[in-house]
């Protein structure tokens, strides 16, 4: 596992507002986001030496950048990160949950609109 340097750590918060994650996605949308943002939202905070980012760019590098490794992580897994409790380690393992399910779902059916009666009706 890397080592993160714990010097010069700066909160989230006091990042210029356009590289907050949070403020990020709500202006520009979410495709504009790396894994490691998308994943300090998630995370919501980081440590007292790390932020979310670096703290989600940790957990990443430890599964080679890879959200399918990511993904095999358990509960138990991501907890061996410092600053990775129960909470964080559970809505992680959710959110790739959630990406599978949406992954292997059909997506619902949809009318063919070919003709303007069926406007209509």
């Amino acid at each position: 596992m890397k080592t993160y340097p714990e010097q010069n750590h700066l909160s989230i918060k006091q990042w210029a507002e356009d590289d907050r994650p949070r403020e990020k996605l709500a202006n520009q949308g979410k495709s504009v986001l790396s894994d490691a943002e998308l994943l300090a939202i998630l995370l919501g905070s980081g440590t007292v030496s790390l932020s979310a980012v670096q703290l989600a760019q940790q957990i990443l590098d430890s599964a080679q950048n890879n959200l399918h490794e990511l993904a095999k992580y358990t509960v138990a897994d991501l907890k061996k990160f410092k600053g990775i409790g129960d909470a964080k380690a559970i809505t992680i393992v959710s959110a790739l949950e959630l990406g599978r399910r949406r992954k292997e779902a059909e997506p619902p059916k949809r009318q063919k609109l070919s003709q303007p009666k069926v406007l209509t009706n």
